[in-house]
């Protein structure tokens, strides 16, 4: 910076106050210098001038899985969101691996952000990190809550179980619950959820006998233990399987496919199958799948809106946020042709 001020013949405050927003300096000034960067070719180095501020215009987000479709929509919203204000948003990927989740809070540290947005691994986060992190910049959770008290915005699972558990039992056999592996706390809670809605309805929640697994690589998981329980038992425990997102769906699908039945709610049909989320590539199985959307839209809008209320930025206009920091979204049904 200091060299190219003096290639411009400009001060270092004059320069640095064009590059901290291009409109706050006299048109021909700005034209100066912009010239002289055509000329040069210089660009200053993002990172060191937000390294040298009291707070940076810089955003941490990690995410568990930068392929899993869900994730990929919600980043890319936030990123959008983040840009539109002014600031630059990093994403990093803890790959479901714990080392990878704590390099990347180091990371953000290093970087000087000015606040995070953060899906965490859940029981096998560092939760002292995170806490340390948390206690340098504000932290919003999305997805997977890390706690019972920090701030959150993610759907409500006890209610977006309770209306596809109760579509189901309505419209068919009453359904037995396919887990997703223990990689989060929505592992735990969409199960409870499931079995909170059965019992609503008066009915006995069935839990499909699966082996444990820490895999994030949820459609081999879940194709391999279906496929084993059609060779081992020969079915499932009800006609309709109720999976715990679209991506075990996908792979409960894949193996009934291949042991020969036919998904789908039409009378000729064997079996059922649902999900919830509303992964992009839902709408497009072979049948259609009947799953629970989760507003990745709105998620993310309220947890930038959340994040920037402590940072103390201006929020948008759609909507003022609640009182509360944890913000349960409700989620919507979409009827397709697998249930």
């Amino acid at each position: 910076m200091e060299d190219f001020s003096e290639f411009v013949g400009l001060s270092r405050p004059t320069v640095s106050k064009y590059f901290n927003d291009p409109d706050s300096v006299r048109p021909k000034t700005r034209v100066r210098i912009e010239a002289a960067l055509r000329q040069s070719g210089f660009r200053p180095n993002l990172f060191a001038v937000n390294l040298n501020r009291r707070r940076t215009t810089i955003l941490g987000i990690i995410i568990p899985n930068q392929l899993d479709h869900f994730y990929m929509a919600m980043t890319r919203r936030l990123q959008t969101l983040a840009e539109q204000r002014g600031y630059l948003a990093i994403v990093l990927s803890s790959d479901g691996k714990p080392e990878l989740e704590m390099r990347a809070i180091e990371t953000l540290r290093s970087l000087n952000v000015a606040g995070a947005i953060i899906a965490p691994l859940g029981e096998q986060s560092q939760h002292s990190a995170l806490v340390r992190l948390a206690a340098a910049v504000p932290i919003v959770y999305v997805d997977s809550p890390l706690d019972n008290s920090s701030p959150f915005v993610g759907t409500d699972n006890i209610k977006s179980f309770h209306l596809i558990v109760d579509y189901l039992c309505r419209s068919g056999s009453e359904p037995c619950y396919f887990s997703m592996p223990g990689v989060n706390n929505n592992a735990i809670k969409r199960r409870k959820a499931y079995c909170m809605a059965m019992e609503k309805l008066g009915s006995e929640p069935r839990i499909v006998d699966l082996e444990p697994s820490s895999s994030w690589d949820f459609e081999q998981y879940a194709f391999e233990q279906a496929s084993r329980i059609l060779r081992e038992r020969g079915s499932f425990p009800t006609s309709t399987i109720l999976c715990s997102n679209d991506r075990i769906a996908f792979g409960v699908m894949a193996a009934l496919w291949q042991a020969g039945l036919k998904v789908g709610r039409l009378k000729d049909s064997d079996i059922r199958v649902a999900g919830h989320d509303n992964n992009p590539l839902s709408e497009y199985t072979c049948p259609p799948l009947t799953t629970v959307a989760q507003n990745y839209n709105e998620i993310s809008r309220l947890a930038v809106n959340l994040l920037f209320r402590t940072l103390g930025e201006p929020q948008d206009t759609q909507a003022s946020l609640p009182d509360d920091p944890r913000i349960l979204l409700n989620a919507e049904i979409k009827l397709r042709m697998s249930a």
